[in-house]
């Protein structure tokens, strides 16, 4: 049976911490490993598993353990770190994660939204993606989320660089949820020096970026 939890931004029992005005300059980038799965796996629990318990395993490959239970995708999470199967750049804030964007090569990362029509506009398939950014709620709208993709070109850049694709909502002057707004928008990616592609589905598009190798 599914378990499915409200993102409320709470632990169960635990009343919501106060919004804090985050000092960009003094935040910093760390690869996601063994190392700071603590720090990960505090941001998921104080979010309560993230989109109904994910645990930020959608985008990865099928397995019997995959969407089964909060528990479960805690498990394979934590299994993918330790077998070096899953990468993320978290943003950290002293020693406490706040925020993180998910990327890896497409074997790593298979699964799409709008995958049908990803998969039949596609020309060639990137080096890297980048899948999934999300920002710890007491750090949104003050640009956390656009230093998690920058975090995530330069891990990129140190392992070998390549094409990169991201695929953003293209908001056109909307205004959406911050809790809905997984993998940012167009323009924060245009910032970083992605390139617009194409759209995909009916609210997000392919942004590309080739990124060289750090010399």
């Amino acid at each position: 049976m599914s378990t499915k939890q409200k993102d409320t931004g709470k632990k169960r029992g635990q009343q919501p911490r106060a919004a804090v005005e985050p000092d960009l300059d003094g935040l910093r980038i760390a690869a996601l490993d063994v190392s700071t799965w603590p720090q990960f796996a505090a941001l998921v629990e104080r979010h309560n598993g993230i989109f109904g318990g994910c645990w930020c395993t959608f985008f990865g490959p099928d397995c019997p353990e995959k969407r089964q239970s909060y528990e479960g995708n805690r498990a394979l999470k934590q299994r993918w770190v330790e077998e070096d199967a899953t990468h993320a750049a978290l943003v950290l804030d002293g020693e406490e994660a706040v925020g993180w964007a998910e990327f890896g090569p497409p074997e790593e990362l298979p699964n799409l939204h709008h995958r049908k029509q990803y998969l039949a506009e596609q020309q060639q398939p990137p080096d890297f993606r980048v899948t999934c950014i999300f920002v710890d709620r007491r750090y949104r709208r003050r640009g956390v989320a656009e230093l998690a993709l920058r975090g995530a070109v330069e891990l990129i850049a140190a392992a070998g660089g390549g094409v990169v694709e991201g695929y953003p909502h293209d908001l056109d002057g909307r205004r959406m949820s911050a809790s809905f707004v997984y993998n940012g928008t167009r323009r924060m990616y245009e910032r970083v020096g992605f390139v617009y592609d194409r759209p995909k589905g009916k609210g997000n598009c392919v942004m590309v970026r080739e990124v060289a190798a750090a010399g």
